[in-house]
């Protein structure tokens, strides 16, 4: 019985049986009330009353002998025609007469009252020759005995109803249980897969089909395994990834300690300060790790306060100024005059811009140029790469958009959507000392979508690129709005 589609069958068969009871009790009233109507009518003109009383209007002028002749009818001796109404199919005294004159007023059985229309409609007219003289309504008694005949045809009439009641619902039950099973089968089948997909079979799909419901629910299935699977072929790669970038140091770490345990390399400064950087590269790498881990999650803490974004600009472009001067780069700055604060955390803006210029520099050569720009970007919305969205952050406008831009070797068009991702790199065979953790960019993308802002890249290969994010300023907010702002993202 806790089976849904035992339930739902159930369920249709109760309604079923229930809609045929009340459409069986309703038509079988109704046909003893037609069919009641029907024989009273068919004796009122059998009997010949209505003329007896047209011939006794055009004699008499009024309505006067109408109570003599109906007694006369109604007494069951005999009449004008030799016949009384009490003697039909219908028993004795089970049909009561209403006369009422042309303009529908009631004068038999006792004057006063008036006819409906509906009654009018379906009472009989009475005519003394030519004119209308009034209108004789004939109704049966109600609760009135029948003639076994009358009785015989209305009992077949009720069987007749029982028999298409008892067909339909039949019918009605057998679709009910049709519709059940297609409505709990795919059901069913979606908690089998959901099972599969418990133990480990993520490719598991289910057919969106059937009812518009039962559809999204099987589309929303199959999206949530896709993304179940993506994730856990996400986590595979980071393991992999993680594994590959611990791999070198440790190596390094181990190789040297067993060289001096086994004197091929004397117990010097130079070699333990070379194990030192290998335990220093490792820590760095766990540090970005955690810091990553924070910021997807949310939890990574911020200090949102407006930030004057010029002088935070100039001092990474003053940190980079030196490298790359070395390696014949120059950098330069290019800020808008009048260019409003930023609602940002000034630290975490700075390691994203520092990023920036450390990769711009990285793939610039000689002769180059870096330019560190910011605009404003009056509210206007960007292709974002990657954006996830952050209900709880304020998005005033207009936004600052700040932009590093580089003459050097580009990003290649296929490499284009993989930049923000974690362990990425163009080139898989550079070393992280040459390349870094591969976690900053995915870092920088995290830390500026928690500003409530967006993060891009534009590039063509061997032509340099454009790297780019935008942040909500201050403009037309006070500091207890701002302050608020913070509390509701949890920094």
């Amino acid at each position: 019985m806790s089976r849904l589609w035992v339930q739902l069958s159930l369920g249709f068969a109760a309604v079923t049986l229930v809609s045929v009871l009340t459409v069986a009790l309703l038509a079988n009233l109704q046909a003893d009330s037609t069919f009641r109507s029907y024989l009273a009518q068919s004796q009122l003109l059998a009997s010949g009353l209505p003329e007896a009383l047209g011939a006794a209007y055009a004699r008499d002028g009024d309505w006067g002998a109408a109570a003599g002749i109906f007694s006369s009818y109604t007494a069951g001796g005999p009449g004008q025609h030799g016949q009384g109404m009490g003697q039909g199919m219908m028993g004795r005294g089970s049909v009561t007469f209403t006369l009422a004159d042309a303009a529908g007023a009631v004068v038999y059985p006792a004057a006063g009252g008036q006819l409906s229309r509906g009654d009018i409609a379906s009472a009989t007219p009475v005519r003394a020759g030519d004119v209308l003289a009034g209108y004789l309504l004939a109704s049966e008694t109600p609760g009135a005995a029948l003639s076994l005949a009358a009785q015989r045809f209305l009992s077949q009439i009720n069987l007749a109803i029982a028999q298409a009641g008892l067909a339909a619902g039949l019918v009605g039950i057998v679709f009910g249980l049709l519709i059940a099973r297609g409505l709990s089968a795919p059901l069913a089948h979606l908690a089998a897969s959901a099972r599969r997909i418990a133990t480990g079979r993520l490719d598991e799909r289910v057919p969106a089909g059937g009812p518009a419901e039962l559809a999204a629910v099987g589309a929303a299935f199959n999206e949530m395994a896709a993304a179940l699977e993506a994730a856990e072929g996400q986590r595979r790669r980071m393991v992999a990834d993680i594994a590959h970038e611990l791999r070198t140091p440790l190596s390094v770490i181990q190789g040297n300690l067993g060289a001096i345990l086994d004197d091929v390399y004397p117990l010097s400064k130079a070699e333990v300060a070379t194990i030192y950087d290998s335990t220093i590269s490792l820590h760095r790498l766990v540090d970005d790790l955690r810091e990553l881990s924070l910021a997807e999650s949310g939890e990574l803490r911020l200090r949102i306060e407006p930030t004057a974004m010029g002088p935070l600009i100039a001092q990474v472009a003053a940190l980079f100024s030196e490298p790359a001067a070395a390696r014949q780069i120059a950098v330069s700055v290019d800020l808008d005059p009048g260019l409003p604060d930023a609602l940002a955390d000034p630290e975490r803006i700075r390691q994203v811009l520092t990023n920036f210029v450390a990769n711009a520099l990285r793939h610039s050569n000689a002769g180059g140029t870096i330019t560190l720009r910011a605009t404003k970007d009056e509210g206007r919305r960007m292709k974002d790469e990657g954006r996830a969205e952050q209900p709880f952050i304020l998005h005033p406008s207009p936004f600052i958009l700040i932009e590093v831009i580089d003459t050097g070797q580009g990003i290649a068009a296929e490499d284009l959507p993989h930049v923000f991702e974690r362990f990425w790199r163009a080139d898989r065979s550079r070393s992280r000392a040459q390349g870094g953790s591969g976690l900053g960019l995915a870092i920088a993308r995290q830390i500026v979508q928690l500003h409530g802002g967006q993060i891009g890249v534009e590039s063509e290969h061997g032509r340099g690129s454009r790297f780019w994010l935008s942040l909500p300023t201050a403009v037309g907010m006070d500091s207890k709005a701002v302050h608020s702002g913070q509390n509701n993202a949890g920094f």
